[in-house]
């Protein structure tokens, strides 16, 4: 029998999501917009994530289940979901963030009636471990701007990356290289993607990030609730924690020889380098990394740093330098 495809994929990679993935599929399947599929890619839970999916999935023809045979890390399953789908439009979604009945319909709404717009999302307030108000996320971001630069300004830094959870039109995410496994990299996504086009923030209250112990910012980044203000103050130590959040993008790159603060900086300069811009938004850019980055050229020598140290550790006598330096290029 012929299926007609689905206006948007929503694609959920999930990882150990059993305390909270019961109320993020039922947010989703609830919408008033209902013409999508639901792409869950679960990367070798071993609690009852599993079980639950099968179940939803066999009751609800939207849902795809797929399940990894072993952990390939958050970003090559984030990709996988986008590979997987066959839609016109695209939605990541986490296994503990809830959206409001009218998410979907109105950011469809907005996308299909502007189509200099690709990708649309909205406030965000951030919901406690039982679904409860916690606050709300006051960073909105100048992304519907129609210059690029001010895009890529705004994107550059000093955010929580909640715009990944928008829907995003396919052709968009097409242009733009997938999510890379190093440090920041679904900011670094969203980066580029604002070198494509503008985004649009409804400016309603229809997404609920959940904060949690178990998730990636408390693991990694225990100062996040400070950058969910305006004009957040902060100094470098602050910062998220880019050597283990290497190895939660990418699992392969565990106890390999990281410089993740230079990688961080070749992303951001690939990301003008390889975009359509012309040379005056590329020259603008290329100087916007430079002013954002200022002063932080400690963390470029922290990784110098850490990486004679890890040279000199016993445990790596048993490898060459020259091997390790391999293993770093080729990353």
């Amino acid at each position: 029998m012929y299926k007609p495809q689905a206006k948007l994929s929503i694609g959920l990679p999930v990882y150990n999501g059993e305390k909270f993935i019961k109320q993020s599929l039922d947010s989703l399947l609830n919408q008033t917009f209902s013409d999508f599929e639901l792409i869950i890619s679960d990367n070798a839970s071993t609690d009852n994530t599993e079980e639950i999916c099968r179940n939803y999935a066999a009751q609800d023809h939207r849902i795809r289940y797929y399940r990894n045979p072993t952990n390939i890390g958050c970003a090559c399953n984030f990709n996988r979901v986008f590979e997987l789908s066959n839609s016109e439009y695209f939605k990541w979604a986490a296994y503990d963030d809830l959206h409001a009945p009218d998410f979907l319909s109105k950011c469809i709404q907005v996308l299909e009636e502007n189509p200099h717009y690709i990708l649309c999302h909205s406030h965000t307030y951030l919901i406690d471990e039982q679904g409860n108000f916690f606050q709300n996320y006051e960073i909105k971001l100048n992304t519907n701007s129609e210059k690029t630069q001010i895009r890529f300004e705004e994107l550059l830094t000093k955010h929580l990356c909640y715009q990944m959870y928008g829907v995003i039109r396919k052709s968009s995410l097409q242009k733009i290289t997938p999510m890379g496994g190093y440090g920041n990299a679904d900011g670094i996504l969203l980066l580029r993607l604002g070198t494509v086009g503008q985004f649009y923030e409804i400016p309603e209250y229809l997404f609920f990030a959940r904060i949690h112990p178990q998730q990636s910012l408390s693991m990694f980044f225990p100062s996040y609730l400070s950058f969910t203000q305006k004009d957040p103050q902060y100094s470098l130590d602050m910062l998220p924690d880019f050597y283990e959040y290497s190895i939660w993008f990418d699992s392969g790159n565990k106890g390999k020889l990281l410089f993740p603060h230079w990688r961080i900086l070749k992303e951001y300069l690939l990301s003008v380098s390889q975009s359509s811009l012309n040379l005056y938004e590329q020259i603008l850019c290329y100087l916007i990394i430079v002013k954002k980055l200022s002063g932080t050229e400690s963390l470029l020598l922290k990784d110098l740093w850490m990486a004679a140290k890890i040279l000199r550790s016993p445990r790596t006598k048993t490898k060459s330098n020259l091997s390790l330096a391999n293993e770093y290029l080729s990353n």
